[in-house]
């Protein structure tokens, strides 16, 4: 095998299984340990600089970070990063001062977003220091799109919705509220913009169109149920409530319905529980509530008596499994179960009927914009999508780095250059040596256990819609946490030259990760190799050929869990623990004016 080339800026970023499993990269162990140093602003905007959200996301991320956490192949729970955000932003000092600015000369060219939620907010955010004039578009009387509308306050409290968007439109974002754009042909006509971007979301509700689905005003869509219950136009339900779907929005619709005033709810789920699209968390919290969850139930009918909804009928399946595949499915029973209400929360999906067709843009057959997916522009060079509206529903995180992407997308095409040359990433080795052998950070393993978050007491969750649930971690608990991170972006790093071959590093490492052999092919080594292979997929770090043997030093950086015990034993500091930083290019950070800024901004 070859040498590893180590230069590329994705083979260190990649061994921080946490920072590349981010859609937008946050650089997770840095905000861990400057949480455990108790600076909690310096924590919060290294946050902000890639997520953007840091208290919105500390609250409601999907998190994909944490299935990738390094700390979750030691031991059954990851690091609670999503918790430690969310402590960044709830005990950090005052840092308004410290936030990006607009610029103060604008540089003539102007930008509309269309819905103002998080990835619409991420383009005015990047682009609003760089001179640009933006205007966001949005419906409804409130900024923050489906953040606002879809997540009840009892997890999100508007705030926190208030304060982060806030940073956004004091650098002078023209937020335009109750007013939806009706033709886009009309506003790239007469609005005098350089490029438009559409984050509209995914606004239209899947429908169940069964027996009796049109005979009762009782049967509700999900994602419109919870908006009216977000903006206070509803304020009650029957006590009797059926949700249709299990993903994270039935999860917020059966916790919604329980502090309207339902007494039963029940989430009808047609697969079994390993086929739920939920988050695993979402469902603890609404079983935890009182939330009965059933499954195996597909739905075939509403009962609808005397123009009254009394109950829906469900077949009861039953599945063949192979593989954790279904490959076969059979009726067994069918049921009536008893209800006042059903929410319908089946999944949703995007609606332009305010997009003329005669634009430029092209449409694929389900009636979504063909966008290219690395620069989020549409067959009309102008025109830009991102969040939900792009690529289907995500998340918000998903939202957020799109909206970065497509940042650097318009500000290329406002500048005359190609938006496919995308900027490069690069990365950053520092050497964390203070001593012969000492490291300037903690590597003692600590073995407590993933900390419980607090809830409120049950009695009193339900006394008022907004009441948030989840309290957050308190100092002992914090403290504790940060300590289960493992540091992944301190590196292992090797110097060929040094090794004099004693082994000393491989008799120390605790997981056994390092291997000295002769080189062969990758299927070779990996057969020498003192631990087996988890993940073939990753690839194995391979040294150029020692002086003394011409052997080479493998590493399993998938195993690995940057002890830096190899370092600490190495006589020839052939080893060394390098904190490696990532550099993600945004369209804020470039430095060229695209145009001649002669405009001063207005107080």
């Amino acid at each position: 095998m070859e040498p590893t080339d180590t230069r590329h800026p994705d083979y260190y970023h990649r061994v921080v299984d946490c920072q590349w499993a981010c859609p937008a990269h946050t650089d997770v162990p840095e905000y861990i340990r400057l949480i455990a140093q108790g600076s909690f602003g310096d924590a919060y905007l290294s946050n902000r600089a890639s997520n953007v959200f840091p208290g919105i996301l500390g609250r409601v991320c999907d998190r994909p970070c944490e299935p990738a956490c390094r700390r979750g192949r030691v031991e059954e729970q990851p690091v609670a990063i999503c918790r430690l955000k969310r402590v960044a932003s709830d005990h950090r000092e005052d840092i308004t001062d410290r936030l990006p600015v607009a610029a103060p000369l604008r540089n003539g060219k102007r930008i509309a977003c269309i819905g103002a939620g998080p990835a619409s907010l991420t383009v005015a955010n990047d682009l609003l220091p760089l001179g640009y004039e933006v205007t966001i578009f949005e419906q409804w009387g409130l900024s923050g799109g489906l953040m606002r509308s879809n997540i009840p306050a009892f997890r999100l409290p508007a705030d926190v919705l208030d304060e982060e968007i806030g940073y956004i439109l004091a650098m002078g974002a023209d937020l335009r509220l109750n007013t939806p754009i009706t033709s886009l042909k009309a506003l790239l006509q007469d609005g005098g913009y350089d490029a438009v971007f559409v984050g509209s979301g995914a606004p239209k509700a899947k429908d169940l169109r069964v027996a009796g689905r049109d005979d009762s005003d009782r049967i509700h869509s999900g994602i419109d149920w919870l908006q009216s219950v977000a903006f206070g136009h509803r304020k009650s339900i029957g006590e009797r409530v059926l949700i249709i779907g299990v993903g994270n929005t039935a999860m917020d619709c059966c916790r919604s319905s329980l502090r309207l005033g339902a007494k039963h709810v029940r989430v009808m789920a047609r697969k079994g529980r390993d086929f739920f699209k939920a988050s695993e968390w979402e469902l603890e919290d609404a079983e935890s509530e009182g939330v009965e969850i059933v499954v195996n139930h597909a739905p075939r009918a509403f009962v609808i008596e005397d123009r009254r909804l009394t109950g829906m009928r469900f077949d009861v399946l039953e599945y063949d499994l192979e593989a954790g595949q279904i490959v076969a499915e059979r009726k067994i029973d069918s049921v009536v179960i008893p209800c006042d209400d059903v929410i319908l929360a089946i999944g949703q999906e995007n609606a332009f009927p305010w997009i003329e067709r005669d634009l430029g843009i092209e449409f694929d057959k389900w009636q979504v914009p063909k966008i290219n997916p690395v620069t989020f522009q549409s067959s009309r060079p102008e025109v830009f999508f991102g969040g939900d509206s792009a690529l289907g529903p995500k998340n918000i995180i998903w939202a957020v780095e799109h909206g970065h992407q497509a940042a650097i997308s318009i500000h290329s095409h406002c500048c005359g250059k190609p938006v496919a040359e995308r900027p490069a990433h690069g990365v950053t080795l520092a050497s964390r040596k203070m001593g012969i052998h000492e490291w300037s950070y903690k590597n003692d393993y600590n073995p407590a256990e993933r900390r419980l978050v607090p809830h409120v007491a049950l009695a009193e969750r339900f006394k008022q819609i907004k009441i948030e649930v989840e309290l957050g971690f308190d100092a002992t608990q914090t403290a504790l946490e940060v300590q289960r991170c493992l540091n992944c972006d301190i590196q292992t790093v090797f110097a060929a030259p040094l090794c004099i071959e004693c082994d000393a590093c491989i008799d120390i490492c605790p997981v056994d990760c390092l291997t000295m052999t002769a080189n062969g092919t990758e299927a070779e080594i990996t057969a020498q190799m003192k631990a087996p292979r988890r993940d073939p997929d990753r690839p194995l770090y391979v040294s150029a050929a020692l002086k003394q043997t011409g052997r080479v030093m493998v590493k399993d950086e998938d195993l690995c869990v940057h002890c830096g015990l190899c370092a600490e034993r190495c006589p020839t500091a052939a080893w060394d623990m390098q904190k490696s930083t990532v550099h993600i290019p945004h369209a804020s950070s470039d430095e060229t004016p695209c145009a001649q800024q002669a405009t001063r901004q207005s107080a």
